[in-house]
C-alpha cells in the first residue's frame, strides 16, 4: 500500500489513473476513494476535485446504469471527510461531517432507487415470514415498514462505515509518506468533545420524534461514538503497552457480541468525553 501512495503521489496523472481504473471496478472502488483522500489531504481540495470529478465518472455509470449507489456514495463521503479533516485538522468535525453526509443520503434513496429497496424490503419480509414466524406476526402491518426503515438505514451507513476506514486509510497513507507515527498518536488521541457527545446523544433520542429514520439516525449519529470509544481502547492498549492480541480479542468480542458490545462503547465515548480516560491510565515502561 506505501508503494501505491507513493505512485499516485508523483502527479495528478498517477492519482487520475489510478483513481478512474480502481472506481470503475465495483470490488476496487474502495482504493480510488482512498486515493482521492489522500490528495485532498495532501494537497487540499482543489486538487481533490479536479481529482475526482474524473474518479466519479464510473463510480456515476454505476449509480445511473448499474443501479448501485455504492461507489459515488463512499467516493462524496471520503471526499467530504477528508476536507473537513484537512481544514480543521478535528476528527471530530470530520465524523460529524460523514454523519451529515449520511442522513442526507439515507433521505435521497428511496427517491432514487425506489425500486432496489422495494425488492431489499420484500426479501427480508419474506426472509421473516419463513424463518421468524413470530416476529413477523406481532409486527403485522408494521413489518414491511419497519424493515424498509432498517434496509433503508443499513445501506447508508454501511455506505458511512466504509468512508471512515477509507478516510483513516488515506490519513495513514499520508503519515506514512511525510509524518511517520503521526496516525498512530492522533488516532490513539481521538475523543469527543463533551458538548458534542451530549448533542450526538440528543440526536439519536430526538430523531424520532421529529419524524426521521430511527434507525438511520442511530447508524449516523452513533458511529462518531463507537470511533471514538474505540480509538480510547487503542489508546488504552498503547499506553498501557500491551501486545497486539488484545486488540485481536477486541475486535472478535465486537464481531460476536455486536450490538450489545456497540451499546457499550458508546457510553464508554461519553464517559470519556467529560473524564479523559486516558490521562487516568498510567503509562507503563520506565521511560515513560
Amino acid at each position: 500500500m506505501r508503494a501505491l501512495a507513493e505512485f499516485v503521489m508523483r502527479g495528478p496523472l498517477q492519482a487520475a489513473g489510478v483513481a478512474v481504473i480502481t472506481m470503475a471496478i465495483p470490488l476496487l472502488f474502495w482504493i480510488g476513494a482512498a486515493v482521492i483522500g489522500l490528495v485532498i489531504l495532501r494537497l487540499g481540495l482543489r486538487q481533490g476535485v479536479n481529482i475526482g470529478i474524473w474518479a466519479s465518472l464510473p463510480g456515476l455509470g454505476w449509480a445511473i446504469v448499474g443501479g448501485d449507489p455504492t461507489a459515488l456514495s463512499v467516493l462524496v463521503m471520503v471526499m467530504v471527510m477528508a476536507a473537513v479533516l484537512r481544514a480543521t485538522q478535528s476528527w471530530e468535525r470530520s465524523l460529524v461531517a460523514g454523519s451529515l453526509v449520511t442522513v442526507l443520503i439515507g433521505v435521497l434513496l428511496p427517491v432514487l432507487y425506489p425500486a432496489m429497496l422495494d425488492q431489499l424490503v420484500q426479501t427480508g419480509v419474506s426472509f421473516y415470514q419463513q424463518y421468524n414466524a413470530e416476529v413477523a406476526q406481532e409486527l403485522g402491518d408494521q413489518l414491511e415498514p419497519v424493515i424498509r426503515q432498517t434496509m433503508n438505514a443499513s445501506m447508508a451507513g454501511t455506505f458511512l462505515v466504509t468512508a471512515v476506514v477509507l478516510t483513516m486509510l488515506a490519513r495513514s497513507w499520508q503519515a506514512k509518506l511525510y509524518n511517520p507515527g503521526g496516525f498512530r498518536e492522533e488516532f490513539h488521541g481521538f475523543r469527543l468533545s463533551g458538548p458534542m457527545a451530549v448533542g450526538l446523544l440528543v440526536v439519536m433520542v430526538a430523531g424520532p420524534f421529529l419524524g426521521l429514520n430511527s434507525v438511520l439516525v442511530v447508524w449516523a449519529a452513533g458511529l462518531p461514538m463507537v470511533v471514538a470509544a474505540i480509538a480510547l481502547v487503542h489508546g488504552a492498549v498503547g499506553r498501557r503497552g500491551m501486545g497486539t492480541q488484545w486488540l485481536v480479542m477486541f475486535y472478535v468480542a465486537l464481531l460476536i457480541l455486536g450490538p450489545s458490545l456497540l451499546l457499550l462503547l458508546v457510553a464508554l465515548a461519553f464517559l470519556d468525553s467529560w473524564l479523559d480516560i486516558r490521562k487516568r491510565i498510567t503509562p507503563s515502561g520506565p521511560a515513560e
